[in-house]
């Protein structure tokens, strides 16, 4: 069934929602008044209602909390509590934004933020501080505002995240580029692919290995004997196109893709996206491959039945058919580098299911 995309219900980020609770604690910090709900205005103008959780006032602070709603597409932070606690200070004319418990620190450089900072990206920064200064008005003459925003259940929530790899520890980051989150977008996962790199490259390594998953990164930790640094490890999922295009704009010397045969199936066909229900493994294309190394017309008939390109795995095998593996890679490679490349040196690594290296282009 085709999914209506535009029945589904956009969700709001953890900026967004860090946004709703400084300016309600603001209101009642400085007004006097506890609200339900406040008004924010997202980076591009348009303006959306959030219902603050609850209010707690402390001695000179007001505490407000948020209950992130990711809509129909809802990530590890969906439910989570986003809390912002207010206070006056007399540092006249500013307004500090800093993280408290479950917002992660920053370790590590590559991220756009100073090490020891908190995780909270430059835009939901300044929507927080635009909607102080909404409420503030006139007194930052006079006074400055502190914004901590909390997480209760970040750090449990951050260990389902990439940001321990990332060097993000302690609990999760506060982000948001546009302050909403559409369903089914790749926005999230594209970026997530762009800081991984850009983190890879800012500790000094020279090798990013992109991992269609989990298993294929715990076995190319293997085939690299365990000394490729963590920050290499790039999970890219199936955006195996943008991947590739992102080390190529940022210059990484050396790139190497490991996977299972079905996905490098796909990327030696060409796909670029290789989520399952976006394309499927022609078995034809894998009975043409088999042909290539010389296979049986009965071998080429079972192919051609599988049901899938791991069956085709297994086939294989067990015919003792060989080269076949190393030319799935070889094919993965030439859909992937450009007829003039001179920048990337990239290595396609297949491994079994048991993690065994079965294929691999070029050998070095």
């Amino acid at each position: 069934m085709k999914v209506n995309r535009s029945s589904l219900r956009k969700g709001y980020t953890t900026g967004t929602s860090a946004t709703a609770a400084t300016k309600a604690a603001l209101i009642r910090l400085l007004l006097g008044k506890e609200v339900d709900c406040v008004e924010v205005t997202l980076p591009k103008g348009e303006k959306i209602i959030i219902q603050i959780e609850w209010t707690q006032v402390g001695n000179g602070s007001v505490t407000c909390a948020v209950t992130k709603d990711g809509g129909d597409d809802p990530d590890a932070t969906h439910g989570a509590q986003i809390l912002s606690t207010v206070s006056l200070n007399e540092d006249v004319g500013t307004i500090t934004v800093d993280g408290g418990k479950g917002v992660g620190r920053v370790t590590k450089p590559g991220l756009g933020l100073p090490i020891g900072a908190a995780a909270i990206n430059p835009v939901p920064s300044m929507m927080i501080k635009t909607a102080a200064l909404e409420v503030v008005g006139g007194l930052i003459e006079t006074k400055g505002i502190t914004v901590k925003i909390s997480v209760p259940m970040g750090e449990n929530i951050a260990h389902k995240t990439d940001n321990p790899r990332l060097g993000i520890l302690g609990g999760i980051s506060i982000l948001g580029t546009t302050g909403i989150v559409i369903p089914y977008s790749t926005a999230s996962f594209a970026a997530s692919i762009r800081q991984s790199i850009d983190v890879a490259l800012a500790m000094g390594v020279d090798t990013v290995a992109l991992t269609t998953g989990g298993r294929s990164e715990e076995f190319v930790k293997k085939f690299f004997n365990d000394t490729l640094p963590e920050h290499s490890l790039v999970q890219m999922g199936d955006f195996v196109g943008y991947a590739v295009k992102q080390c190529r704009i940022k210059k990484v010397k050396n790139v190497v893709i490991a996977g299972f045969i079905g996905k490098l199936t796909k990327i030696a066909m060409g796909v670029k996206q290789t989520h399952v229900k976006g394309s499927h493994v022609d078995m034809e294309f894998m009975a043409n491959l088999a042909r290539d190394c010389a296979c049986s017309t009965d071998i080429l008939s079972e192919i051609l039945k599988a049901n899938t390109a791991r069956h085709v795995q297994e086939i294989i095998k067990e015919h003792g058919i060989s080269g076949y593996f190393d030319m799935i890679c070889n094919h993965a490679y030439a859909s992937l580098i450009k007829d003039d490349e001179n920048t990337l040196n990239l290595q396609i690594v297949m491994f079994d299911f048991d993690g065994k290296v079965c294929g691999l282009y070029p050998r070095k």
